[in-house]
């Protein structure tokens, strides 16, 4: 299973990043091989429009989960409709994240 994590940095000591669409980067954790990919996200400067870039980008690395503080009115119905669930709310570093997430 794959995941998306909103981050404030590149690696898994960051910490989660509150924003969806404008999240400094997004990390792509894979669950089955225990590894990751951290990526900028190129639409967290948008002029506008950026949580649905955001969600277009996530949708596109076929992720089944969306881990963040939260998302935005545009962004949200974006998800819904890749079938991506969101688990908002989410706070601390990006390894705890994950560690909550895999133990459900």
């Amino acid at each position: 299973m794959r995941i998306a994590i909103t981050s404030l940095g590149p690696d898994l000591d960051s910490e989660v990043d509150y924003r969806f669409g404008r999240a400094a980067y997004f990390i792509f954790y894979d669950t089955d091989s225990d590894t990751f990919e951290a990526l900028p996200n190129p639409a967290a400067m948008a002029p506008g429009g950026a949580g649905v870039q955001a969600a277009q980008i996530v949708a596109s690395r076929g992720v089944t989960h969306v881990l963040t503080g939260e998302v935005g009115p545009n962004a949200l119905p974006a998800l819904m409709a890749a079938g991506i669930q969101i688990i908002r709310g989410v706070s601390g570093r990006v390894k705890d994240a994950i560690e909550a997430f895999k133990r459900g």
